[in-house]
């Protein structure tokens, strides 16, 4: 029952990071590996604002909290639309090896950024931690891991209504399907592609919170969880987005089923990749893929 909920809660960290990542591709057809970034980006916004509204002693933690993690949304969208505009969009013709060489420069200039700013010394802020646990009976959970789930199910409907159900989410799915035809009728397509990094910026915030009772904050927070959540995304299919829903599932539940077993644990990473690679090699589109034509 733990194992499952922490799984699942896992999985909803991973799925939340790998939207981004899909949505990117899907839309701009470019991965956007500075993605981890943002999320640690985020990490250190939260830990600030917290840190500055707490020890103030005049509001209640609560909304210190709530605060902090507003500003920190707000941060990492206006992040995401900045560095499309200024590091993507001069590239929107080029090859894609040019737009991947960007990203990972982009990537470093944060974690250079991060640490002129912040640091390189370890951090670490209590926020879903002080929410306690549940007891039932010899069964112990933690709070965050349940609000983590329940909130990441919510964010992951939600997004998916929105790009059905929206004018702006079906032309995000025109400018997937073709820019060019998209273009033509009249959608504004680099309006587009910036609402998709900031929307994707925005869920990296959610990501950051979640993930924080898990981990401490540095400048290389985000590189893992944000290439774990990148193999997630190829899991379930790029550019599908519930493919990344399913892919970060997924890989959440295989991690903490690997790290519960002993002998199993120091192999945890290894196993997930070679899951990866197993499930390239049966279906190379992903576990929702869909097989595209290409013109020529």
């Amino acid at each position: 029952m733990v194992i499952a909920i922490d799984g699942l809660s896992l999985g909803a960290i991973y799925a939340l990071i790998a939207l981004g990542y899909t949505m990117v591709y899907g839309i701009a057809k470019m991965l956007n590996f500075a993605h981890g970034d943002v999320i640690m980006v985020g990490a250190y916004m939260i830990y600030t604002m917290c840190t500055l509204t707490w020890t103030t002693g005049s509001i209640p933690i609560w909304l210190g909290a709530l605060i902090s993690f507003v500003v920190a949304v707000v941060v990492c969208t206006v992040l995401g639309i900045v560095i499309e505009k200024v590091a993507y969009k001069p590239l929107r013709g080029a090859s894609p090896l040019a737009a991947l060489i960007t990203a990972i420069g982009v990537s470093y200039l944060l974690q250079g950024v991060a640490q002129l700013i912040w640091g390189a010394d370890q951090r670490t802020i209590s926020i879903l931690d002080r929410l306690g646990n549940i007891h039932a009976g010899s069964i112990t959970i933690k709070w965050s891991s349940v609000v983590t789930l329940v909130c990441g199910a919510i964010i992951m409907v939600g997004l998916t209504l929105f790009v059905k159900k929206t004018r702006t989410g079906r032309a995000m799915l025109a400018v997937s399907e073709d820019k060019g035809a998209a273009q033509m009728m009249g959608i504004n397509v680099n309006k587009i592609v910036s609402i998709t990094f900031a929307i994707g910026s925005g869920l990296a915030t959610f990501a950051a919170l979640f993930y924080l009772p898990t981990t401490s904050i540095s400048p290389t927070l985000g590189a893992m969880p944000g290439i774990k959540a990148f193999a997630a995304a190829v899991i379930g299919g790029i550019g599908s987005i519930p493919g990344a829903m399913v892919g970060g599932i997924l890989l959440g539940v295989v991690e903490v089923v690997c790290n519960s077993i002993e002998g199993v644990a120091s192999y945890t990473t290894a196993i997930e990749f070679a899951l990866l690679i197993i499930i390239l090699l049966v279906r190379p589109i992903g576990l929702l893929g869909k097989k595209r034509r290409v013109k020529v």
